[in-house]
């Protein structure tokens, strides 16, 4: 039971870094007159957190908030009783398969890590990678082989963000430029340095794998990989805009590359996906 730990997926269970003087005892912001006290952990909440509808003096005197009444899904908790006095670590992300899952659900954690182990990947076959010996194409053959595939391992099925994009494609630069033997003050483009290696953007490959994988997914019959996909959350959202999920890039991605969905069946480079 050390090793299994649990991760309740929802913005509302991040740590909030923000400290408050009153916080909330179920979304842990800031209390003000409009809130009643919890008579169980003798915290503040908000109205619209308690779930009352009318007034609140009618249930001031007996009113247990949410997160007494169901620890597993307040926001604070670091651990879970599933009873026989046994608890669970209360986790914020964690590795399933080389990748990391977060509570947010974006892909900032993943990215984070595959850029981490391509460059621990890049420094064991530096001297390969580096050596005079051997030409610029087949060092651009070796690093697609092993340091791309290893960068980019899962990223199939992430929500990635132009941000995660940018983050990729500085840690693809510095290699090529390490590779190459030239110095950020030489001021050469980066699509000829990536010619010299005979590598394609890392963007580029990123996005080729995405729409393989949506092909893969759109000629399977009903099973659960589908049902995932299709699947919308009933309920409220958060206040703002959304966060993008991996349907809606994909969706953007062939947009941008001017497919329909018919044309998915083919990969870009006249393959089969």
């Amino acid at each position: 039971m050390n090793k299994t730990k649990v991760m309740i997926s929802g913005e509302c269970q991040k740590v909030r870094q923000k400290v408050v003087k009153w916080p909330c005892g179920v979304c842990s912001k800031g209390v003000g007159r409009n809130s009643l006290q919890c008579t169980y952990c003798q915290k503040w909440v908000h109205k619209k957190c308690s779930g009352i509808e009318g007034s609140m003096l009618k249930v001031a005197k007996s009113f247990i908030c949410r997160g007494c009444m169901n620890p597993v899904t307040s926001a604070g908790h670091s651990s879970v009783d599933i009873g026989a006095s046994a608890k669970l670590e209360l986790v914020d992300k964690f590795c399933c398969l080389g990748d990391m899952l977060s509570v947010d659900g974006d892909a900032d954690a993943a990215v984070e890590v595959r850029i981490r182990i391509g460059w621990n990947k890049f420094r064991q076959l530096v001297p390969l990678l580096t050596n005079k010996d051997v030409s610029l194409i087949m060092r651009g053959r070796l690093y697609s082989s092993c340091v791309h595939t290893s960068v980019l391992h899962g990223s199939e099925t992430r929500p990635v963000r132009k941000e995660n994009v940018v983050a990729l494609q500085r840690a693809e630069m510095r290699m090529v430029r390490w590779m190459c033997g030239i110095k950020l003050k030489v001021r050469l483009p980066s699509k000829g340095l990536r010619e010299r290696l005979d590598i394609d953007d890392i963007a580029l490959v990123l996005q080729q794998n995405r729409l393989r994988w949506y092909g893969h997914v759109l000629r399977k019959d009903d099973d659960w990989v589908k049902k995932c996909m299709e699947y919308e959350v009933e309920g409220s959202g958060p206040r703002g805009r959304q966060k993008r999920t991996w349907k809606e890039v994909v969706q953007e991605d062939y947009k941008t590359r001017k497919l329909t969905k018919r044309m998915l069946w083919i990969v870009v480079s006249g393959e089969r996906c």
